[in-house]
């Protein structure tokens, strides 16, 4: 027996229209008088059948109450497990019921949610591919708190947003839906109807996949991976990075290396080739740029769509976990760049995803950022602040990542970052801080160290910040790591001028070690000092080619040296001629020139001396590590200093000679009598060298120089650096 719905019914109204708010309240199975009504909305349908499952022999037809596609039936009993058949024209397919399921949000995800607390706020929001009372499918979860109604689209529906209208749950503006029978590698999107009415079809926040580029649907993923790094993770966790040799290699994935055809690696490709090279080039560490889903490349991926989805363009999650776990397989730890500073205006991402300014500010002088034409995330906000930090969390927990290096942090800093008098908003206090975003920052990096021990933040912070990598409890940021991005412009200005006039820049290769152990510096050489008509690293040295190779050597030699972990952006190594293109492969070909080898091989080999060397990394960042022998002797453009191990005698001289001519018999003082070895000479021919120079050993003579009690002589090489050692005393 079957009961005609009246359809013009106000609820019926709203659901047909697809602007119903708790689409279960109406379709389903719900107990009447009498007995049971089960309705379903299907609009393509010309007839639907209820089936029971266990029962094939009990068909209920459902009758058609309204023409947008409302069927209904009256039961005298509830079935168990049932189903609908669903005809259309000649096409008939089975359905099963998804406004029967109960919500798979429990009250304690939902209490975390309202309150901005859940840390593993992924496992809950997104599709999920899940076993829900007794049922494959796939849950879907939202947040949308100012929208009308949301309705999830996708390739299951044919993309009719009337089919799956979502239910609200009333808690923290969450909306939820379990659809059974669908899979990984569904396509799918929300619609969301906002408060005045206005449609938007929006890529899932927590979508743990996309479509690949230019396409913007969000992909359901189940992953199936199975992890073997867990002596590495063991490890990690205990070990002090400040106290670990770390030398970083920059890599951008699309750029770094293509196919023999020039067609784009996938991340298990890449994974074999990146992890040998790295090894025999002795790199403790890669740095990805964002590998975060993007939608334009020219970007370099620093507008983020897809926060939680590794950029399909090289392949699936489990694809890059691959990438991840080979690279520790073969002892290489991975750092992400994370960008919680900003993200794209694209209409199908983040931007006024409710159709309020939900992840941004609603004032453009807090919430856009004039600069990059990217909007700023709201960090004042709870379910804001959650995001992010869940988002750190995920790449941590989920890729096995081991480090986050933080993009943009001096613009989250100052309020007026970039912006004239009158474009921002001063602070409660009057200030240009920006208090919301150092409480974000703070609480990361205490999250991060805390739950994560060994896992890197990196901060690029340009400005004079106090405490950027200072603990928290002692009012810094708490950072792991600053870039020194003050020691990278002085360094790169000095070695950019031809050496007669470099006794007039001095101070460029000095001035750093002032406050060099103020922070936990990063020496980086980045990609951004190769672009935009920077000219390549190469290229930025003075002279003639064989005195720009000599220089790229020697600011290398420099910079190992230096106190402070290193960073090398990808093409550095090999001494790439032109500057960095993110659309064309790096100039592999320079490789068949010795002088270049030269320069590859000289990155090897402090690699493999630095990380041998612990007086080159005990003490980074602390004063007692390093003393200068002589400081002051621009005339001849000759720098020296000393690296102290955390105990013992090992310790290690570096002494520069920045000129294009040899400084024969040239007396430098020592701070201990005996052999001292030759452990690097930039200026070797095997480096592409001259070969002048030292070579083996030296031993001192018993008379005190640059204030130090021993001495010995040497002939300098020009443009060179040689590095010493001694295990005496």
């Amino acid at each position: 027996m079957t009961k005609k719905t009246d359809s013009h019914d106000h609820e019926v109204q709203r659901l047909v229209s697809g602007q119903h708010h708790d689409p279960h309240s109406v379709l389903g199975i719900h107990p009447v008088a009498g007995g049971f009504v089960i309705r379903a909305f299907v609009p393509e349908a010309s007839s639907i059948e209820l089936q029971e499952t266990s029962n094939g022999s009990l068909k209920v037809p459902l009758e058609r109450v309204h023409d947008e596609g409302l069927f209904e039936a009256r039961l005298d009993e509830q079935p168990s497990d049932y189903r609908f058949v669903v005809s259309s024209g000649d096409n008939r397919w089975e359905l099963s019921d998804p406004y029967r399921f109960s919500p798979t949000l429990g009250d304690l995800d939902l209490h975390l949610i309202g309150e901005g607390r859940h840390k593993s706020l992924w496992t809950v929001m997104g599709a999920h591919v899940r076993e829900h009372e007794g049922v494959r499918g796939t849950s879907f979860a939202v947040w949308a708190p100012n929208a009308r109604t949301v309705r999830v689209v996708g390739d299951f529906n044919l993309w009719d947003g009337r089919v799956n209208p979502m239910r609200s749950l009333g808690v923290a503006g969450l909306w939820e839906i379990f659809l059974p029978g669908v899979e990984a590698g569904t396509k799918y999107k929300y619609e969301i109807i906002s408060a005045q009415g206005a449609l938007k079809l929006k890529a899932d926040p927590f979508g743990f996949q996309m479509e690949v580029p230019p396409g913007t649907a969000s992909v359901v993923n189940d992953s199936s991976y199975r992890w073997k790094d867990d002596r590495w993770i063991s490890r990690r966790a205990k070990t002090d990075p400040l106290n670990q040799p770390i030398s970083i290699y920059e890599c951008h994935l699309e750029s770094w290396k293509r196919g023999a055809n020039g067609e784009r690696l996938n991340y298990r490709e890449i994974a074999h080739l990146l992890a040998e090279y790295l090894t025999d080039l002795g790199f403790t560490h890669v740095e990805f740029m964002p590998v975060a889903e993007h939608p334009f490349g020219g970007s370099w991926g620093y507008q983020v769509s897809g926060y939680f989805a590794p950029t399909s363009r090289f392949g699936t999650p489990d694809d890059f976990r691959y990438l991840v776990d080979h690279l520790h397989e073969r002892g290489v730890g991975v750092i992400v760049d994370w960008v919680p500073a900003h993200f794209p205006k694209d209409d199908f991402s983040l931007a006024l995803f409710d159709g309020t300014a939900l992840f941004e500010h609603a004032d453009p002088r807090k919430g856009e950022h004039p600069d990059w034409g990217t909007l700023v995330f709201n960090f004042g906000r709870t379910e804001v602040r959650n995001f992010l930090l869940a988002n750190a969390r995920y790449w941590i927990e989920e890729f096995h990542i081991d480090g986050l290096r933080v993009d943009a942090v001096a613009s989250m800093l100052y309020l007026d970052y970039s912006r004239k008098a009158g474009e921002w908003v001063p602070n409660a206090f009057g200030g240009r801080e920006n208090l919301e975003a150092v409480e974000f920052l703070k609480e990361l990096n205490i999250e991060v160290h805390s739950d994560y021990p060994g896992v890197l933040t990196l901060a690029e912070e340009s400005t004079a910040w106090q405490g950027v990598s200072r603990p928290t409890y002692v009012g810094g940021l708490g950072f792991g790591f600053k870039w020194n991005m003050g020691w990278m412009h002085d360094t790169l200005e000095y070695f950019s001028k031809e050496p007669i006039y470099r006794r007039f820049h001095h101070d460029r290769l000095t001035f750093g070690l002032l406050y060099a152990f103020h922070e936990n510096f990063v020496l980086p050489l980045s990609h951004d000092e190769v672009v935009h008509g920077k000219g390549s690293l190469l290229r930025k040295m003075p002279g003639d080619r064989w005195q720009q190779m000599a220089n790229l050597r020697s600011l290398y030699a420099w910079m190992w040296a230096h106190p402070g972990k290193q960073l090398l952006f990808m093409g550095g190594e090999i001494a790439q001629e032109t500057e960095w293109s993110h659309d064309s492969t790096l100039q592999w070909e320079a490789l068949e020139w010795d002088q270049h080898r030269g320069v590859q091989d000289l990155v090897r080999s402090l690699n493999f001396l630095y990380t041998d060397t612990p007086s080159l990394w005990e003490r980074d960042f602390t004063p007692d590590g390093f003393r200068w022998i002589d400081a002051s002797d621009p005339d001849q453009n000759v720098l020296s200093f000393i690296r102290y191990p955390a105990d013992g005698p090992k310790k290690l001289v570096c002494i520069a000679n920045l000129a294009p001519m040899v400084r024969s018999g040239y007396r430098l003082g020592l701070p201990s009598a005996g052999e001292w070895k030759v452990a690097l000479n930039t200026d070797e021919v095997r480096f592409g060298g001259s070969g002048s120079g030292p070579q083996g050993s030296l031993f001192t003579e018993d008379e005190s120089w640059h204030g130090w009690p021993q001495s010995a002589v040497l002939d300098l090489p020009p443009l060179g650096v040689l590095w010493l050692t001694t295990e005496t005393s």
